[in-house]
């Protein structure tokens, strides 16, 4: 009968499980349906104001602006968005993954002297690079709590003043991009120097006439920080996005489990049920034939 209680209280403690797990798949799914309103709704936004400054870019020098000017990459700067919860699968351990990547390859001899710094958005990375000993700038992880332009601007303009400051030669963030609930795309962007690239990718085939007032140099000192804003901005939607499509799925796959393991505890107790009671039949028949005998 001891193994009886035991299959009983897992089978209770499964159920409590599933229960929780279903109520967590819920709650991330009316997450995700206002997270990617969010997301899907600035992508034209961030891609019309891109296609703008490489219009008027393509025909200004290239020190128009301080965010455009490439240096030697002797310092650099690598802002990881991960989330402040885990239980969402593998969606930290992958983007942490990818900058430690980043680092590996593309900046082994910066990390050696020390020059790489890590601003990290969200609890779960922080934690992961502080413990590790890592150059981690900041605590950003409030942000998630209130997640508005607004607040994301400080830190955009916080890592402007610090690139133009000369602090740093490179900045580069690695997030999730939001495909769909069950997709994320891990994306690696290089978001100050402005690469000549990205500032003309978008005018080939595309050039517009625009009626500009005031000048066109005035307008691209503006439009440039306010691009660098919308980037990582956009970057902190995707992943939050991603953030709670992981978690529904992630969620969804353990309710599954729960049920697959509460069918194997159920057999497994109606066995042992039963096999309970075919021993004290045999031990009253046995009992009654000795009487008898």
């Amino acid at each position: 009968m001891a193994n009886l209680k035991e299959v009983r209280n897992r089978i209770t403690s499964v159920q409590s499980t599933q229960q929780i797990t279903k109520a967590m798949k819920m709650v991330s799914a009316a997450k995700l349906k206002r997270a990617t309103n969010a997301i899907l709704a600035l992508r034209p936004y961030a891609t019309q104001l891109k296609d703008i400054l490489g219009n008027l870019s393509s025909s200004l020098e290239g020190g128009s602006s301080p965010f455009v000017v490439e240096r030697e990459p002797n310092k650099v700067l690598i802002v990881v968005v991960s989330s402040n919860r885990g239980l969402a699968g593998a969606f930290n351990m992958n983007v942490i993954k990818a900058a430690n990547q980043l680092i590996a390859e593309k900046y082994s001899n910066q990390m050696h002297k020390g020059n790489v710094s890590i601003i990290s958005i969200g609890k779960k990375s922080q934690d992961f690079f502080e413990k590790r000993k890592f150059n981690v700038i900041g605590n950003n992880n409030e942000v998630f709590s209130d997640l508005s332009f607004e607040n994301v601007s400080k830190i955009s303009t916080s890592i402007m003043e610090s690139f133009e400051k000369g602090e740093f030669d490179r900045v580069e963030i690695v997030y999730n991009r939001f495909k769909n609930a069950a997709v994320q795309i891990i994306t690696t962007e290089q978001l100050l120097p402005l690469t000549k690239s990205e500032v003309e990718e978008s005018t080939l085939g595309n050039a517009v006439d625009y009626i500009l007032e005031p000048s066109k140099e005035e307008i691209v000192t503006q439009l440039i920080p306010k691009s660098i804003k919308t980037q990582l901005y956009k970057a902190v939607l995707d992943s939050h996005a991603s953030e709670h499509g992981a978690r529904m799925t992630a969620m969804d796959k353990a309710t599954d489990n729960a049920g697959e393991l509460l069918k194997a505890l159920k057999l497994s107790y109606n066995q042992a049920r039963q096999a309970a009671i075919t021993t004290e039949l045999t031990e009253i028949v046995s009992g009654a034939a000795a009487l008898n005998g």
